[in-house]
């Protein structure tokens, strides 16, 4: 008989698509502990029923309010739960983190397995600047959201990773093309299955790709980071004129100034020009 867990909260996660990802260690907390809590109890109950595991299977998703976190921390006093995701890591954009947050509040144990991760896979494969990288979840579904996304985080000197979904994902590369002009894109699909695949370049090229091969699967969606603005190599006419084909002269001028580090103004004055 395997012995128990101490009384706590266990992050573990799970594979986002290839079963044989699971860890050794993610196995034996999940035959160990008292209960699990999860997103889908289907999904997690499949992933179980696989690792020849019985458990407990409490939900606890997007929708779960005060009460069912207080039922929760009630039980984290005396039993051991194991927090998981539909795939993996839990916490990557979702809100269990108030749960988490709430436990240590209380005094409670909390301990996380390392393990799967989409954004983290991706990036490796993309070929993009993996020194800095700054994951910010879903892009907003709306388009002025997702531009002001765009412009907020465009300045920042890292590679940009987003999860985005297969509907969305021809508006998000139109977005970049207009608010990052020059910018290289990396699309990652299929992560860990059979047809996984990253293609890279331009947004208006994987735009055009994607458009006659329409995309399925969960995806994550990899902006390069800005240039070096002392380069003189820019094509500063060629990014205006993709910048104009989707935005106004002054937000052409704004986006290529960020790539380039060039003069704003004297950018809007060339875009009128181009217009």
């Amino acid at each position: 008989m395997q012995q128990s867990l101490p009384a706590g909260l266990y992050i573990v996660a799970t594979p986002i698509g290839n079963l044989g990802d699971v860890t050794l260690r993610a196995v034996d907390v999940l035959s160990r502990v008292d209960a699990v809590a999860c997103e889908d109890t289907r999904v997690t109950g499949k992933l179980l029923n696989h690792l020849g595991i019985k458990r407990e299977l409490v939900r606890y998703d997007d929708h779960a309010g005060d009460a069912d976190r207080e039922r929760l921390l009630a039980r984290l006093a005396t039993q051991s739960i194991a927090l998981v995701s539909d795939a993996g890591t839990p916490l990557i954009s979702d809100p269990g983190y108030r749960l988490v947050r709430a436990a240590r509040e209380a005094g409670l144990a909390v301990t996380s397995l390392p393990g799967p991760s989409a954004a983290t896979m991706a990036i490796t494969l993309s070929g993009l600047p993996s020194d800095r990288f700054l994951f910010a979840g879903f892009l907003p579904a709306k388009d002025k959201a997702r531009r002001d996304v765009l412009e907020e985080l465009g300045t920042v000197r890292a590679t940009l990773v987003f999860y985005e979904t297969a509907p969305r994902l021809l508006d998000s590369l139109a977005a970049i093309a207009a608010v990052l002009p020059g910018r290289e894109v990396a699309v990652a699909r299929e992560l860990t299955k059979r047809f996984e695949e990253c293609r890279s370049g331009a947004p208006d090229a994987l735009a055009e790709y994607y458009a006659a091969y329409p995309p399925k699967g969960e995806i994550v969606l990899m902006i390069g980071p800005p240039g070096d603005g002392a380069r003189q190599d820019f094509d500063v006419d060629a990014l205006l004129r993709e910048a104009l084909e989707q935005a106004k002269p002054s937000q052409a001028a704004a986006s290529v100034a960020k790539l380039t580090g060039q003069d704003r103004k004297a950018l809007y004055a060339r875009a009128m020009e181009l217009k």
